[in-house]
């Protein structure tokens, strides 16, 4: 089992696996009206991280699900990577997860059964430290590999923070540097460094727990984590939701030092191509560097977070109290809406 790869055995990797924006928009449309209910504070037509429903008392339900194929070949670590990437969707709109269920599809005539349980070991290890039970789950015989989980979360309804609900002058934070698709995409043609691999794995192993701290601060107006369709996909969504637009500064943005190396070498997933694709006509400006960094599928990103410009001081203590000073420093900020959602400003 040492030498079995997982990589090897799918097609795509981590968060890389979504269906580009655009696509995603095209199946979401269609003629059957749903039912609706005034108690679903949120639903799919803001493209936010998770559901919300609330429960009548102050409190709300958050429930989400997420999973895809190996971006790693340990499967111990996709089975971390997996469920830290599913639980940030709850941190995301502030809340606090309360249990998760797996999800589970193992090509089970080409891997042997013994890894499906190490992935397992390694969700387990995320949830014990989110403080959450794996409760249960499903699997299926597939043809990849592939492994996620739903997670429930409870939140004050006070303290939800929807993607969509940013305001012109708000300041934009996040709390991870950018760049692991890049990362995913070395390590499966086999050319990541040590440097990197420790980098890798750390950062998509870490809990972007945050999060349920940031949903009680008031002047927090918005927030979501940066996923599969990159930092630009997804400050898109955000500013597309409050009919706004957003400038960024490129220079300002936290990359993982060194990457340089594999994107000079074109060593980039599919999807960087695939998401800029699907929102190439919505950014001005974006530059060599850029283009492979901002559209980069991020498997477990950091929170993006938009902050009242006059709160900039106390949201920098805040993110320096919680040992994330190198992040406390706005990337950009929203401003009225103009022929461009985003643009890369100098």
């Amino acid at each position: 089992m040492e030498n079995i790869k997982l990589t090897q055995y799918s097609h795509g990797s981590g968060c890389g696996c979504k269906i580009a924006p655009d696509v995603l928009e095209k199946i979401l449309k269609n003629n059957v009206t749903g039912l609706t209910d005034p108690l679903l504070l949120v639903g799919n037509n803001t493209k936010d991280d998770a559901a919300v429903y609330d429960l009548g008392n102050g409190t709300a339900l958050i429930s989400t699900v997420d999973f895809f194929m190996p971006i790693v070949d340990d499967a111990f670590d996709f089975g971390r990577i997996a469920s830290a990437n599913a639980i940030s969707d709850v941190y995301a709109m502030g809340g606090k997860p309360l249990m998760a269920t797996a999800v589970l599809g193992w090509p089970i005539d080409k891997l042997p059964v013994e890894l499906a349980q190490k992935v397992i070991e390694g969700a387990k290890t995320i949830c014990n430290k989110a403080g959450i039970v794996l409760a249960g789950g499903h699997s299926i015989d597939s043809l990849e590999p592939m492994f996620g989980l739903s997670v429930n979360g409870i939140i004050p309804i006070k303290n939800l923070k929807k993607n969509s609900a940013a305001k012109a002058g708000d300041l934009i934070y996040i709390t991870k540097k950018i760049g692991v698709g890049i990362l995913a995409t070395a390590l499966k043609r086999g050319v990541l460094n040590d440097n990197h691999q420790k980098i890798f794995i750390d950062q998509l192993t870490q809990l972007n727990s945050v999060g349920e701290k940031i949903g009680s601060l008031p002047y927090v107006t918005a927030m979501t984590d940066i996923t599969g369709f990159g930092l630009l996909g997804h400050l898109i969504e955000m500013a597309e939701g409050c009919g706004a637009s957003a400038e960024i500064k490129y220079e300002d943005i936290p990359v993982i030092e060194g990457i340089q190396e594999y994107t000079a070498k074109m060593i980039v997933p599919d999807n960087v191509y695939r998401n800029w694709n699907s929102y190439k006509d919505k950014v001005k400006n974006i530059g060599a560097e850029s283009f492979f960094t901002l559209c980069d599928p991020q498997t477990n990103g950091g929170l993006m977070i938009t902050v009242s410009p006059e709160f900039k001081t106390e949201f920098e203590e805040f993110l320096k109290a919680n040992s994330l000073a190198v992040f406390a420093k706005p990337i950009g900020k929203i401003t009225q809406k103009a022929d461009h959602v985003i643009e890369l400003i100098a």
